[in-house]
Formats: structure tokens, sequence, C-alpha cells
């Protein structure tokens, strides 16, 4: 059976963005790992130039959301979009991704679906999202 995740991004008001569902892989040290190393270096910034070499960069929650899509999304199958309402897809962790111009915090949950109450797994900073993922391993 694979593990199921759901991937949330969010602005700073709390609005959710983005519901990615992914059907394997879903647990800290599969996609988690993945998350970080694609957001590890992402600079949020409130507008971008045309003019320069931009690096990294995310403009904003939405831009950041398009880019996860991009990234993890490579085919037919394995990862969908569902509703931002949607909560409920037989997952087992959750990664809930805050992001506005002051930086990018995660938060992850064992979700409540498999039989017991959902659990915070982490909460804070990608630095310390990383170091999580690891020790998962």
């Amino acid at each position: 059976m694979s593990t199921r995740s759901l991937t949330f991004v969010k602005d700073d008001t709390n609005r959710v963005l983005l519901n990615m569902y992914r059907q394997c892989d879903g647990y800290p040290s599969g996609i988690g790992t993945e998350l970080y190393e694609f957001l590890k270096d992402i600079k949020m910034v409130d507008g971008i130039s045309v003019t320069k070499d931009n690096g990294k960069v995310a403009n904003g929650a939405g831009c950041l959301a398009a880019q996860i899509v991009t990234h993890f999304k490579d085919g037919p199958g394995g990862v969908y979009l569902h509703h931002p309402s949607s909560k409920d897809c037989g997952q087992e962790y959750e990664y809930h991704i805050t992001a506005d111009i002051s930086g990018i915090t995660i938060k992850v949950v064992e979700a409540s679906w498999t039989g017991h109450r959902a659990k915070t797994l982490y909460q804070g900073d990608l630095e310390g999202f990383g170091a999580f993922c690891k020790k998962d391993n």
C-alpha cells in the first residue's frame, strides 16, 4: 500500500492556495525530503525585477504554489490537485507550508484517518524541517 500525503500551501492569512495529493512516498523521508531540497534555497519576495537575474525566488505564496506543482508533476498519475477545502484523501501525512515575505514555515501532521487523532510531528522553519526529515530516515 502507498503512503499518501497532502501538501498545502497557504498565504500569510492562512488561506489555502494549493492542496496537492501525492499517491506514494508521502512520509517525511520521501516527499518531506524532496520538499526540503526544493524549498531550501527559495527566497520569498514581494515583486520581481525583469531586468536582473532573480535566482531562485518566489513572488508570494501563489508563485511558490505554482512552482511546487511544476516541480512535482512530471506526467500522468502520482500527483493530483484537490479542492483547497478537501481534507480527506486517505493521506497518512500532511505538509502545511505557509509562505510570505518573511519566509517559509512548515508543519507536518500525521493524519487522523489512520484511526487515531491527528498529531503534529514538526512545526517550524525550513532548516529544522530538513533535520526532521533526515531524522525520519
